[in-house]
């Protein structure tokens, strides 16, 4: 006997039914005629009855076969789906089998790069403390040196802060992080205003991965994440999309870093006639980008090209958020630092006077701002020559600084400018003046807001210097020394600082700003904060992007 499939077992099977249930009625035919033929005749005839008993039980029997038949049936459907749930199983098998085998080829991958990052630490670390030991033998001659020069090279100072071809942005490892302009790319005021585009979460993490790797200088892993990112949106949303301008404004900012500039200005442009085809041509976004491109000729010198970007930027801010906004006040700034470097000093005025007024109506006059852009104006001032009106800025600044660390000045308490002013005076009466540290504790002021109010410790102290106050410079300088050194000792704490378009409170800053010379005036601000990432795969895969 052949065997049969499971499809000729359920043809055959209901052929048998069918059989069965016309046998069925065939038998309960007959049933009804004998039984209807014992009520006619009224007669009990043991044959009939015996008969009748065969049929019943043929029934009994033909039922027990429907049952059965039925219960296959029941079998064979239940196998059918055993058999596509074992068919599923074993491609999810086959899939999971693939995902492994690219899981290892991953892990291979990411420890021989691991291996490879571990050994040039390993290196770093040599060539560091190679260098830290030259530099402290360095140290030493230096010392010397710089006691001899040190009324001339104030001197000179005081004269190149004068200079108005002051460079726009210095190096990102001078000494004094300060605030020049900071491109602010969209989605900042997207939200604020409400205007349709938001940007996506991913984007943002992603951004801050890519300056967690800028800033560790690990741009061979963060210029092919950006560039990965940003195939995989253009495949999914197409080039001219907003997201995609995002992440071009991202690899702008990482190609600044490497100071690839025409890179950077490439990508800007491209991100520029995206939004404006996307997003319209006054949208916050636009002057987001109008900004960073600002930015970026900036750093290259290109005040000029630089300052009709700013001034449109500054018309959509005004046009949309108002004219009093504090996002205006920050676009009146980089307009004035522009200005500065072109030295239209006029309009310089102008612009940081309009600045500081909307930062003090709507911040207060005790927020960081207003004490950052005094302290700008102070040293557009200083270039024109017109020291009393700088003076006076900076003594403002040092006075909130105190009222905000001890209270109201009167009596005793008395702003470091004004201790500064009264050790001058006193320094033929008592030649032997201690250092101010253990005259008071006012450094610990500067920790009020220590990039700025150390700036104007400096600042002010190398303006005393030139009016001949070597003793008020000197109790400025060693207290603004005392306050840098105790922020530098500090550990520093992560912040999740996202500059790439218009989340609340965050725009992209560039880290390069106005240059702060030894004894010129330097403007004021703050350093952005990092946020740690992990490997590239998962990154990607946290994101949602294709690896």
């Amino acid at each position: 006997m052949t065997a049969q499939s499971q499809d000729e077992i359920m043809t055959n099977t209901k052929t048998v039914i069918q059989g069965l249930e016309a046998l069925r009625n065939d038998h309960n035919s007959i049933l009804n005629g004998l039984v209807g033929s014992m009520k006619a005749t009224e007669e009990r005839s043991e044959l009939v009855e015996e008969k009748a008993g065969l049929i019943q039980k043929s029934l009994d029997t033909i039922e027990l076969g429907l049952g059965e038949a039925q219960v296959m049936m029941a079998l064979a459907s239940h196998l059918q789906g055993v058999e596509a749930e074992k068919q599923k199983l074993r491609a999810q098998v086959r899939r999971l089998c693939q995902e492994n085998a690219w899981l290892r080829d991953e892990l291979a991958n990411t420890q021989q790069k691991l291996q490879a990052s571990e050994q040039q630490v390993a290196q770093l670390e040599e060539d560091k403390k190679q260098l830290e030991f030259f530099n402290s033998i360095k140290k030493y001659d230096q010392d010397n040196q710089n006691q001899e020069s040190m009324s001339e090279s104030t001197a000179e100072s005081m004269e190149k802060s004068a200079n108005p071809a002051v460079e726009l942005f210095p190096d990102d490892e001078s000494e004094e992080r300060t605030s020049g302009m900071s491109p602010t790319p969209p989605s900042q005021f997207a939200q604020q205003v409400n205007a349709g585009y938001e940007i996506p979460a991913r984007l943002r993490t992603l951004h801050n991965l890519v300056i967690q790797y800028a800033s560790q200088g690990r741009y061979e892993v963060a210029v092919p994440l950006c560039k990965q990112a940003l195939e995989d949106l253009e495949k999914t949303s197409g080039h001219d999309h907003p997201d995609v301008a995002t992440m071009l404004n991202i690899l702008a900012l990482v190609y600044r870093d490497q100071n690839k500039y025409k890179e950077a200005a490439n990508l800007l442009n491209d991100a520029l006639a995206i939004r404006e085809k996307t997003l319209g041509e006054n949208h916050p976004a636009v002057a987001a980008t109008l900004n960073n491109l600002a930015v970026l000729y900036g750093k290259r010198g290109k005040y000029k090209d630089a300052e009709p970007l700013c001034k449109r930027a500054l018309e959509i801010r005004e046009k949309v958020l108002g004219r009093d906004h504090p996002d205006v006040a920050k676009q009146l700034n980089n307009l004035a630092l522009l200005c500065q470097n072109q030295g239209k000093y006029e309009e310089v005025e102008r612009y940081y006077q309009r600045a500081l007024e909307i930062y003090e109506t709507k911040l207060g006059p005790d927020d960081s701002n207003v004490a950052k852009t005094k302290n700008n104006l102070a040293s557009a001032y200083l270039k024109q020559g017109k020291y009393k009106e700088a003076e006076v800025l900076y003594k403002e600044v040092l006075d909130r600084a105190h009222v905000q660390e001890f209270g109201s000045i009167g009596g005793d308490s008395k702003p470091i400018w004004q201790v500064a002013e009264e050790r001058e005076e006193n320094k033929s009466k008592n030649k032997d003046n201690a250092p101010y540290g253990e005259y008071g504790g006012w450094h610990k002021a500067a920790k009020v807001d220590s990039p700025t109010v150390t700036t104007t410790l400096k600042n002010l102290g190398a303006l005393y210097r030139r009016q001949g106050k070597y003793e008020a410079a000197e109790t400025l300088e060693d207290c603004a020394m005392r306050s840098r050194k105790e922020e530098t000792d500090k550990p520093a704490s992560p912040a999740l600082c996202l500059r790439t378009g218009g989340w609340p409170g965050h725009g992209l800053r560039f880290s390069g700003t106005l240059a702060a010379r030894p004894g010129a005036p330097a403007a004021a601000g703050a350093d952005d904060g990092r946020q740690s990432a992990g490997l590239k795969t998962k990154l990607f895969h946290a994101l949602g992007l294709q690896s």
